[in-house]
Formats: C-alpha cells, sequence, structure tokens
C-alpha cells in the first residue's frame, strides 16, 4: 500500500506546482483567464437539438483563447514563468521565453464583443430570437467568462420563392430549382443560403454567364409570418451590371506554348499556327499543335463553361511539363457584345534537369538502411509532353530485427521510364475527356542484392502499362504485359550448399524465377477531403502469371512451359486493403485495416512464387512479430534458422490503433495488431501451415504496443514497442500469454519486446 500512496502523493504535489506556477508572477489585481463557460437554456428544461456541439462551438468563438494545455497543465506558461525575464535578446533564457506563452489575462476578454459575436452565431444558425449575457467570476488569482445563452425556438423555412421567368437567366435559375439546397421544413440556416448562392452561380457559369457572381443574388427572410417560420424569396440584385446578365461565346482561343514576359511583345507579333480552333504562336515549335487537343477543352464559338474551364486548367497543370499555366478571358469591344478570346500562357519547364538524393529506407522486413538516388529527366522528348527518367542508386542496409539480425546488403539498382501522357492503345484511340492525364508507362528496370558472403540476387523487370485516375478519388492502374526475372548466384557450390541443408525451406526463395503476366490494381481514397471527420482508404489488386502471355512459351523436354531454361510461373494472386480513419477530436484519430490476400498456383507451379507470396510480422505489419517470422499456420521458425522468410498464399490482418497528439510534432499511439499467413496446401516441412476456415480465429496471432512518431509532414519517423498477447505456434490451450506479461524479467524482455523503428506511418 505504501508503494502506492508515495507514487500518488507525488503526483498531487507536482499537480499542485504546476498551478501555483501558473499565477505565481501575476501582479496584484491581474488574473489568470482560464477560459468561457457556455451555460444553454438556465430557465427551461427543453434542451435544444445538438446542445453538447451548440456549445462547443460556442465555446470555439470566444475570444482571447486560454493558454495551451495538456490534461490541464498550462505548459507552455510554465515554460515563460521557468525563462523568467532575459537579461539578453540571444541565448537560451530568451529562446526558451518565446518557446513559451505569456499569461493570457481576464482583463483581455472583451464581454460585449463576445456577447454580439455569439448572438450573431446563433441567429446565422436559425435562433433568430437568441440572447447572451455574459460576465466574469473570479476565484483566487484565477478568472473565467459565463455566458448565459437563451436561444428560443429555431425557425425553419415555410416557403420558397424563386423569380420569375423572364429572360435566359432566371430561366436557368428555375430549370435547376429542383436541386436548391432549400428545402421546406429544414432549420433557418445562413450558410445553408451562401451555398446555395454558390449553386445557382455554378449553374449560370455552365452556360456562359461569366461575369456572374454570387454577390448579384440576395435571398429575403420574411420572419414575421408567425410559428416560428419563415418565408425565403430569392431575386437578382437591381444593381447587378449588364455584363454579368449575360452569356458569353469564346471567339479566338490563342495559345503560346513558349510564354515569357520576355518574349511577351515579340510573341504577339508572330503570325499563328492555325490549327483546328487553335491559333498557336510558337516559332520554335516546342510542341506539336496535336497535344492541345487533349488540353484545351473549349472550341470556337461554344459558350463558356466553368467545367471546360477547370479541366483544361487542371490539364494544363498536371501533365507536368509547364512550370506556369495562366488563362485569359478577354471581352471584345469592352463588354458591349457577348463574346470572349481566350488567351493561354504556358511557361515550359527545363527540358533537362538532374535530382540527386540521399534517402533513409524502412522496410517492412526491419531492413534499415540508406539509400542515393540520382536521377535525370528529360521532359517533351516528342514533343508531346512526353518524360523520361533514367536513374541509378545505390543503398546499405541491415537488419535490426529477426532471425537474421545484423545481416547486410548492398543493393544496386537502374531504372528507366518513359511516360506518355495519353493511352496508346493498339487499334483505338480512347477519348477521356475528365480533368486528369491518362498516362501510357512504360519501364525497364535491374536491381542486384548482395548478401554478403551467402547469395547474391538478380532481378530483372519489363512493365507496359497505363494510369488513369477517374476523379480526385479513383484511380487505376493496369500493366497488360509485366516481366520479372530473377536468377540467384552463390560464391561457391560450398556455400549454395551450406545454405540449403542447413535451411531446406529456402529453396524456393532462391530457385531462378521468370514470371510473365498481367496485374490491376485498384485505389480509393478520401484522406484529401479535410472536412471530412471520417475518411477511408482502399487498395484492390490483381495478378495473374503465365496465363494469356503462357500460350505463347515454348515447352521443355519435361513437359513444363519454360524460358532461358527457368520454368514459367503460374498463379492468381488477389489482394485487397480496406483503411479508416476517424477523428474523435481534432489531435486525436482512429485509425483501422483490414488487409486480406489469396493466391492460386496451378500448372507448372505448386505455389505462389517467393517475390508474389504473403508475408506478416514488422514494422508495417503485426508488430509484436520479427519481421516474416509468423507462420504459416502454426508452424514456428526453427530458432537457428539462417533467414526467417516465411511466405504465405493466403493472409489475415487486422490492426487498429489510436493516435494522439502530444506536443507540437510529437505524437503517440496506442495499437492492437492481429493476423497470420497460411499455405492453400499443406508443407509437410512446415507442419501447421495449411489454411482453413474453422481455424483462423485460433490461429490468429494477437500483439499490442504504443510508439512516438515525429511527424513533421514532410517526412514522419516512427518508433514502436510491442509485445505478443496471443502465440499461434504455441499448443493449443498456451496460446494466449497475457498472463505470462513480466517486464521486470530481463529474460521476458529480450524475448517478448520487439522495437520497430520506421519512416512514415504503419498504415
Amino acid at each position: 500500500m505504501k508503494k502506492l500512496i508515495r507514487p500518488s502523493l507525488f503526483i498531487m504535489v507536482c499537480l499542485v506546482w504546476a498551478g501555483c506556477s501558473t499565477t505565481r508572477n501575476l501582479k496584484p489585481g491581474q488574473f489568470l483567464y482560464t477560459g468561457a463557460d457556455i451555460i444553454i437554456n438556465p430557465d427551461s428544461s427543453t434542451r435544444i437539438a445538438n446542445q453538447k456541439d451548440v456549445k462547443k462551438d460556442l465555446e470555439a468563438k470566444t475570444r482571447p483563447r486560454p493558454n495551451t494545455s495538456i490534461l490541464g497543465i498550462k505548459y507552455k506558461l510554465l515554460i515563460y514563468n521557468l525563462a523568467g525575464e532575459p537579461k539578453k535578446p540571444k541565448g537560451f533564457r530568451s529562446w526558451l521565453r518565446r518557446k513559451g506563452e505569456p499569461p493570457v489575462l481576464l482583463k483581455e476578454v472583451k464581454i460585449k464583443f463576445n456577447n454580439d459575436v455569439l448572438t450573431s452565431y446563433l441567429i446565422s444558425s436559425g435562433y433568430l430570437q437568441s440572447t447572451v449575457t455574459g460576465d466574469t467570476v473570479t476565484k483566487g488569482k484565477k478568472g473565467k467568462a459565463i455566458y448565459t445563452v437563451n436561444t428560443g425556438v429555431r425557425y425553419k423555412i415555410n416557403k420558397v420563392t424563386f423569380p420569375a421567368d423572364t429572360g435566359t437567366l432566371t430561366k436557368i435559375i428555375n430549370e435547376n430549382k429542383a436541386n436548391t439546397l432549400l428545402k421546406v421544413g429544414n432549420f433557418y440556416d445562413l450558410d445553408t443560403y451562401k451555398n446555395e448562392r454558390v449553386r445557382i452561380d455554378n449553374d449560370l457559369k455552365e452556360k456562359g454567364f461569366f461575369y456572374f457572381s454570387p454577390d448579384y443574388l440576395i435571398l429575403q427572410v420574411d420572419s414575421t409570418i408567425g410559428k416560428n417560420m419563415v418565408n425565403i424569396t430569392l431575386k437578382v440584385k437591381d444593381i447587378a451590371p449588364d455584363a454579368a446578365l449575360k452569356p458569353y461565346t469564346i471567339k479566338d482561343i490563342n495559345i503560346y506554348p513558349n510564354y515569357t514576359l520576355r518574349r511577351d511583345s515579340l510573341l504577339r507579333q508572330l503570325k499563328p499556327l492555325d490549327y483546328n480552333d487553335f491559333k498557336i504562336y510558337d516559332n520554335k515549335n516546342t510542341f506539336k499543335p496535336k497535344l492541345f487537343d487533349r488540353l484545351v477543352f473549349f472550341q470556337k464559338g461554344e459558350l463558356y463553361n466553368r467545367k471546360d474551364h477547370n479541366q483544361s486548367l487542371n490539364r494544363m497543370v498536371n501533365i507536368g511539363a509547364f512550370q506556369d499555366v495562366r488563362a485569359e478571358f478577354l471581352p471584345l469591344d469592352s463588354f458591349r457584345n457577348n463574346e470572349l478570346n481566350l488567351n493561354i500562357y504556358l511557361t515550359p519547364l527545363k527540358k533537362n534537369s538532374l535530382t540527386f538524393s540521399v534517402l533513409g529506407t524502412s522496410k517492412s522486413n526491419n531492413f534499415v538502411g540508406s539509400e542515393v538516388k540520382i536521377t535525370q529527366t528529360t521532359r517533351n522528348l516528342f514533343r508531346g509532353a512526353e518524360q523520361l527518367d533514367i536513374s541509378a542508386s545505390g543503398g546499405f542496409e541491415t537488419q535490426t530485427k529477426g532471425t537474421s539480425k545484423g545481416k547486410n546488403t548492398l543493393s544496386l539498382t537502374g531504372e528507366a521510364k518513359l511516360t506518355f501522357p495519353q493511352f496508346i492503345i493498339p487499334f483505338y484511340k480512347p477519348n477521356v475527356t475528365n480533368a486528369f492525364i491518362p498516362k501510357t508507362i512504360a519501364s525497364l528496370s535491374y536491381q542486384m542484392l548482395n548478401r554478403g558472403s551467402e547469395y547474391t540476387l538478380n532481378a530483372f523487370k519489363a512493365e507496359f502499362g497505363y494510369n488513369f485516375k477517374e476523379n480526385l478519388h479513383k484511380e487505376h492502374n493496369f500493366n497488360p504485359i509485366s516481366v520479372n526475372y530473377v536468377a540467384t548466384s552463390f560464391p561457391s557450390d560450398t556455400t549454395k550448399t551450406r545454405i540449403l541443408v542447413t535451411n531446406p525451406l529456402l529453396r524456393t526463395t532462391l530457385d531462378n524465377q521468370f514470371i510473365i503476366g498481367s496485374n490491376y490494381n485498384f485505389t480509393f481514397t478520401n484522406q484529401m477531403d479535410q472536412a471530412r471527420r471520417n475518411t477511408t482508404y482502399f487498395f484492390g489488386g490483381l495478378e495473374t502469371g503465365g496465363n494469356v502471355w503462357g500460350l505463347f512459351v515454348p515447352t521443355d523436354g519435361n513437359g513444363k512451359k519454360s524460358l532461358f531454361k527457368t520454368p514459367l510461373t503460374q498463379f492468381i494472386r488477389a489482394e485487397a486493403d480496406l483503411r479508416d480513419y476517424y477523428k474523435i477530436t481534432r489531435n486525436v484519430t482512429w485509425a483501422n485495416r483490414f488487409n486480406v490476400g489469396y493466391g492460386y498456383a496451378y500448372g507448372n507451379s505448386t505455389s505462389l512464387p517467393f517475390v508474389k507470396q504473403f508475408f506478416a510480422g514488422g514494422s508495417n505489419d503485426i508488430r509484436a512479430f520479427p519481421a516474416r517470422s509468423l507462420g504459416p499456420g502454426t508452424y514456428r521458425v526453427p530458432s537457428n534458422a539462417i533467414f526467417a522468410d516465411q511466405g504465405g498464399d493466403v493472409k489475415i490482418m487486422l490492426n487498429t490503433e489510436l493516435r494522439f497528439k502530444i506536443v507540437s510534432i510529437l505524437y503517440g499511439a496506442l495499437f492492437v495488431d492481429a493476423g497470420n499467413i497460411w499455405l492453400r496446401k499443406e508443407d509437410p516441412l512446415r507442419p501447421g501451415s495449411e489454411f482453413k476456415v474453422k481455424n483462423i480465429i485460433d490461429q490468429l496471432a494477437v500483439g499490442t504496443g504504443a510508439g512516438l512518431r515525429v511527424d513533421a509532414k514532410i517526412f514522419v519517423v516512427r518508433l514502436d514497442a510491442a509485445i505478443p498477447i496471443r502465440k499461434p505456434y504455441n499448443p493449443k490451450g498456451e496460446r494466449l500469454v497475457i498472463d505470462k506479461i513480466n517486464f521486470g524479467d530481463k529474460v521476458y524482455r529480450q524475448e517478448n519486446i520487439i522495437y520497430n523503428i520506421g519512416i512514415g506511418y504503419p498504415f
């Protein structure tokens, strides 16, 4: 009992000291401002709808904000007071003082100003008869503001009246009024009214009303009809200029593909090249004219519309060929007619550039290291905004965890990638009209991985395929042909024999492999929508090997399809990865992941090729187990194994992680991981490895832990510590190991605590 009392007393003393320290430097008559309390309808027993949210919104609108705190401790004010008054403008004390916050005093609170702000917010939310009364109270050296809010009844919409159909503009408004955001029976809400004006403006912009603005619409609200209802009448303001009230058509489309301010006057004097609906001013023939058919969606003589405007700008910006893009719409004859000239000014990027980078690497198999990479980029290679990237890199890695801890790998990589900003499909020319550039990508790469005195892997890869973004959230990648060839060499036959005899399971890893097939990936994400409280990421992939392309591969003397004396691998592999991110508060996020995969080998193959198998364990996976050491099924890697590369045909994984901000760029996390891998068919050398649906739950590995993240936005460095709480390779009845947790035991810590260093979030 005494052991518990002493820490408790210490914590209480610290909290009392922290509270006193925040007010010790206040002068007589000064009070530390601790925040605002909102009391809603104190004389009424009826709660308003979403009262908790309304109260939170009102508190957030009061000013000033109290000093920053964590768990009630105003740590920045403590730092400020600890630093004291510096004697010099520079030095540690001055730096510490700047990192803190001066005390926010009660006298800084402007009660009348806050009353008006809160009342205005309530009225805009439909509480048209609301009143707010504020006051301050003090206790000791601290004070707070109390605002008493009487909301009254929230008003609803009784009727909405649109302007009479008297011309083209009002006709368009009425044609689209079924899409109105103003619904009878909904609450009065000023933000909805503003959004309705924007909606109408968007409809008009699609019909040529280039100079119209939401400000030219007025919503008149009549709240005198009784029964806490309002009538809304929408009108076009009388002050709207004539230019805003008529639609415009596109006359000339002038394109300046090699534009600079220095050459402005010269370019305008050039004789243009007439191509379809475009006049192209470029005496250097920088780009092929047909490129602009894919970049500019406007046509001569058509009505202006915002969709074509935005899609044209997006394509010109995202094609990766221009450092500056500007579209200028100029009226002819000073607004007297209804025509616009479109001038497009494009400043190309440099044709050639060289980039050099030094990277820190952290992989799911617990290899960490560094890599040096140099990339040569050539743009507009064939005058069609193509891009050629040629890169060479070298790196050094060491494995920090697992049975192969301390093993080093030297890698050398060369890659060439050619990107065309269009679909190149034989005998077919697709017409893609959205804002995103479709791409055709051809790539060729070679990588050498040297594991010191053990072996060397040589991997060749060639791929041809397509990348297409359906919209901001959906992306497709399809490679109709993908060729992989992996060859292994050993320093000597003796070394090869020693490795394979010690661990015969490595034979599937180190065998030469030839894979020729196709793959398709689909990605959906709405994580870029910052206003969403709940965001989702989904990845789905399907890959085949040796199917259609296998028809063109000859058969060897053993009746197997083979190339370069290497059997062709035949398989189907599918994977899905679903992630969900829920913002509990601004600084607390609950992240979840569900990852499943299944592979089926046939024909030449009895199992998936090693490079296509699924693995479990490691810094981005089930973190309580070393990388690739888990599974398959209930099988356990022998302690004397040289490498822990346990692959499987089936994978199931679930992760949940609570992420929270600690201070500045330092974040914390609490997590639980579960999952395993299995083989589709039992391997006699790995008993318990077969996948059976009825055994899934019983054979799941489970781990839990905590972590720290340094999240500087441009990079994230992560440290996780995890322990297993369920070991599937233990005998039945002994797999749950929560009761074995003993952090005071050195042997337990050595055998069970797994530390993971990572770059980026695990998911």
